[in-house]
């Protein structure tokens, strides 16, 4: 799960506004508001074949992100496909490669909270990386975090903003007990996310997930969804407990960083059969063939 240096991006060019800089040199003001305070919001899109899976899903979502921090000017999906267009390009990737997106409302003229401050803006990066799914695709090892998700009311969850403290406080959590991963819950108790994935439960022949009370609107977790509807897989979208996490026949967790990967011990708990489970093959098989088949052109 610790992610290594990959070599191939020793000489990184990051698209930043448009000018392409060496990543030693790329550099983002000490005035830009996603500095300042975090007022950004970002997306994770993954390269196969020269084409991004749900690429228009993912900007959307970005643009919602932010008309809901009101941000003062958005670019269009054509001028942020193109950035990335440019962006892959220069780096010469067409496959097994991982874009961090990033918009932030842009810099401010003094340093402070007041988004009147900002009259320059906003601010556009392309970080385009070398790197293969992240996660363990034989079983992960998840322990519940004491770090809660908050519910609308604190902090909307369909605002895919760079506020990521709480993610990052309930990793921590995960690394000091040598778990790959930090499962979350919600104000109530029940079952959200986990610190950067959604998370799924098969009981029998039906496959849970949580509401989207407290986790975000996953892309993958929608296509995942899709995918019952399409082939007669039962589904439930619902609150569900730890009790039921425990005694789950399997678990997977839905990520554009890692795809689908198997959840096989969830505090110290051996889940299922301790091994990946048939829906959890399955669903990974569709999802395979639903990425060939619908991946969006991107490179010539």
């Amino acid at each position: 799960m610790l992610q290594k240096f990959n070599e191939k991006n020793r000489d990184l060019l990051i698209n930043i506004n448009g000018k392409l800089l060496h990543r030693d040199e790329a550099g983002i003001s000490p005035f830009d508001s996603v500095v300042q305070g975090g007022d950004g919001v970002w997306e994770g899109l993954r390269v196969y074949d020269g084409k991004i899976f749900r690429l228009n899903a993912h900007l959307d979502r970005l643009r919602s992100s932010a008309l809901a921090l009101a941000f003062a000017e958005i670019p269009s999906h054509e001028t942020i496909t193109n950035e990335i267009k440019r962006t892959l390009e220069a780096n010469g990737m067409r496959d097994n490669a991982h874009i961090r997106l990033t918009l932030t409302r842009g810099v401010k003229l003094t340093s402070g909270m007041d988004p009147r401050l900002n009259t320059a803006g906003p601010t556009l990066i392309v970080l385009a990386e070398h790197k293969e799914p992240v996660y363990d695709k034989t079983g992960l090892s998840l322990i519940t975090s004491s770090v809660r998700r908050p519910s609308p009311d604190v902090l909307d969850p369909k605002i895919h903003h760079c506020n990521l403290i709480q993610s990052i406080l309930a990793k921590i959590e995960a690394t000091h007990t040598g778990a790959d991963d930090a499962l979350m819950l919600d104000q109530r108790g029940f079952v959200a996310e986990t610190n950067a994935t959604h998370l799924f439960i098969v009981e029998g022949d039906t496959v849970v997930t949580s509401r989207l009370v407290a986790c975000p609107e996953g892309i993958t977790r929608d296509v995942v969804l899709n995918l019952c509807r399409q082939n007669d897989i039962a589904h439930e979208i619902r609150d569900y407990s730890l009790t039921e996490v425990y005694r789950a026949d399997e678990m997977f967790c839905t990520g554009t960083m890692g795809e689908l990967a198997p959840v096989t011990q969830v505090d110290g708990r051996t889940i299922g059969s301790g091994e990946i489970g048939s829906m959890t093959q399955r669903l990974s098989g569709l999802f395979d063939q639903c990425v060939a088949a619908e991946a969006e052109p991107v490179l010539d």
